[in-house]
């Protein structure tokens, strides 16, 4: 049995994660920590919070209460999430991504490594894994290969540059100090939880109130999607098997430009709506209510600054050494969360209105 800290849990992967780990190991103790800034919803833990697991509401660069988690818990295992993760917020605010991605880690490995090797208060099998991104890679062209773990990072925005420079942190507690650690490098997830912000639920939700879907530039990014059930799986895998200080890449080898992608929500929810007079009832404001089609709301805007081109991840490592495939198509996917957005408005519309953040503060308070 694991006794694990998970921070940033309460953020759209970690509380994937978590739900993922309360079903295929329920013996496993489970201490979650996050700051609940704008991004963490102690409502994404809804239904798996209890006697096993256990959410703190602190942040992970207050070193002390990181140490004294450790020792209260006898924690072993530490997978950590937490992280500042949209680009353009990066380059409008790059401070915060410098305080939670760099000095977060750092601040979480100190504390790591005072009790679990200076105090010796962890066994011989610890671990300490850390969640990073396919964007410390920089920016591919279509013609090339796609990112092993052996690719030179070239990050190009504040946000991969501050994941960049914690991989090299997590790395170098390994080979200076002997800590057990690993690393994985995701591709873009998507599913339930995902925060409105991003590509996905912000398509679902405009749509649904007939805003505009603005495109960067011609909209001929491409992204390599992965479903966030089968990222938990990835990093299960290399908490179970993966090899000590090794990085492995866990990616959905499904590559979609972002307009394409937009114009696949746009018609799934036209679908929908076709056969849904309730749905039509309840958005009269999508075009899809009007007999319209859904992509007359997309428009293209500047590109922002910095841009990669082209995201993909090259798997093999993973699939070869720990047997790890996605077990989720992008076509069942995509369904999913369509779906789920559709039937949990509850969860969206506190966020979009901000009610979630003033019952946070309130019981921060």
């Amino acid at each position: 049995m694991r006794s694990m800290l998970v921070t940033g849990a309460a953020g759209f992967i970690g509380a994937n994660f978590v739900r993922y780990v309360r079903e295929q190991h329920p013996d496993d103790k489970i201490i979650v920590v996050d700051a609940l800034t704008y991004a963490g919803n102690r409502h994404n833990l809804d239904g798996v919070l209890d006697d096993q697991c256990q959410l703190m509401h602190a942040d992970i660069n207050d070193t002390d209460y990181m140490k004294q988690l450790l020792r209260d818990h006898k924690i072993n295992t530490i997978v950590h999430f937490a992280a500042e993760s949209h680009v353009d917020r990066s380059i409008t605010g790059p401070d915060a991504f410098i305080e939670a991605n760099i000095m977060g880690t750092y601040s979480l490995l100190k504390a790591a490594r005072q009790v679990w090797q200076i105090e010796e208060q962890a066994p011989e099998d610890h671990r300490f894994h850390h969640v990073s991104t396919d964007e410390v890679y920089g920016t591919l062209s279509m013609q090339d290969p796609a990112f092993t773990e052996e690719t030179a990072y070239a990050p190009n925005s504040p946000y991969s540059a501050s994941k960049a420079s914690s991989d090299f942190l997590v790395r170098s507690y390994h080979h200076t100090y002997g800590m057990q650690v690993t690393t994985s490098n995701c591709s873009n997830n998507y599913g339930p939880y995902h925060f409105p912000e991003k590509l996905i639920p912000l398509v679902i939700l405009n749509v649904l109130y007939g805003k505009a879907l603005p495109i960067y530039g011609d909209g001929k990014n491409i992204r390599d999607w992965l479903y966030v059930e089968d990222h938990a799986l990835g990093i299960d895998l290399v908490l179970q098997k993966g090899r000590v200080g090794e990085t492995y890449n866990i990616g959905g080898c499904n590559e979609w430009t972002n307009i394409d992608i937009v114009n696949l929500i746009c018609s799934l929810i036209d679908k929908r709506f076709e056969t849904s007079q309730d749905l039509r009832n309840t958005y009269p404001e999508c075009p899809a209510s009007q007999g319209e089609a859904s992509n007359s709301l997309i428009t293209y805007v500047t590109d922002r600054a910095g841009h990669d081109f082209r995201y993909a991840i090259d798997t093999h490592k993973i699939q070869s050494e720990l047997g790890y495939e996605p077990k989720v198509t992008f076509e069942v996917g995509i369904e999913k969360t369509l779906d789920w957005y559709l039937e949990n408005s509850d969860w969206w519309q506190a966020v979009l209105d901000g009610s979630y953040r003033a019952e946070e503060l309130s019981k921060a308070g």
